[in-house]
């Protein structure tokens, strides 16, 4: 048994072993071919690393050729393809300024409608979670619009299309989770202004009668906490909101629920008439 032990423990540690020979010899390998003055084998090679996609390897060989290859017929293709290197390797802060510079330099190329629709895609893939700034997320909506405005007739209209429709909705939900937040946190005349925003903001949006809710819950809550003074134009407003939500949202499954605030409302009001 300690035999066999023995020998599946020299059996990892060999392999183990090999796998870290290997990647020496690579390391080693392309060390030389960096190293080399020979600057069509290093050309050769990087476009054999992209091939294989090796974009790493390939990115700094076609870099380390730029000074090089600059004026040539080639230098088009190696700018677009070290582009491509950093998308790929998810690198894409480097990516887009490679796209940006493709397209300012060689605005005639047949790849400059690629890169113009591929740095608007860039943001959009470093668009983070909706709970996070969303900046990344308007500069992607922002650029495919740009991108749909520039290129009509680009088939890639339909793809640049739902890109920004999915912008939109998580730009939606990180500002109904903000108002949700004033709301939660008791700032409800900051809430009913934050959830009657995003209603303005979205008025396409498959839950505007949510947003149209909030936003007059929110302000009765305002209302019922305001100096007494106060509460009567609150009310009254509270009143309209939901005579406005009535004629706007008739099938809504929150209409029981701003009908009852909406009476309550009226009762208070009685007392300030007496």
């Amino acid at each position: 048994m300690n035999r066999i032990f023995t020998f599946i423990i020299c059996c990892c540690l060999f392999t183990a072993c090999s796998h870290k020979t290997v990647k020496v010899a690579k390391s080693k390998s392309f060390s030389k071919i960096i190293r080399s003055k020979d600057y069509e084998f290093k050309y050769k090679m990087a476009e054999q690393f992209y091939t294989e996609k090796k974009y790493s390897f390939a990115q700094q060989l076609y870099e380390d050729l730029f000074p090089y290859i600059k004026g040539t017929e080639r230098y088009e293709e190696m700018f677009y393809k070290v582009a491509y290197c950093y998308y790929y390797q998810k690198d894409y802060a480097n990516a887009e300024n490679y796209f940006k510079t493709f397209t300012e330099t060689f605005p005639g190329s047949k790849h400059a409608e690629e890169c113009d629709y591929m740095r608007a895609y860039t943001y959009f893939k470093q668009s983070p979670v909706a709970n996070l700034d969303q900046t990344n997320t308007t500069k992607a909506l922002n650029m495919m619009q740009a991108f749909i405005n520039t290129h009509p007739n680009s088939t890639r209209i339909k793809e640049a299309t739902t890109i920004i429709d999915q912008c939109r909705e998580k730009l939606e939900e990180k500002d109904a989770k903000s108002a949700q937040l004033y709301l939660d946190m008791g700032f409800y005349k900051a809430a009913s202004i934050a959830y009657a925003t995003v209603n303005e903001n979205y008025p396409d949006s498959k839950r505007g009668d949510e947003y149209k809710w909030k936003s007059i819950q929110s302000y009765y809550k305002y209302a019922e906490v305001s100096v007494l003074e106060k509460q009567q134009e609150r009310y009254e407003k509270v009143v309209t909101d939901c005579t406005d939500f009535s004629e706007r949202f008739s099938d809504s499954k929150h209409l029981v629920d701003v009908s009852k605030i909406k009476n309550q409302s009226l009762e208070f009001l009685k007392k300030f008439k007496k």
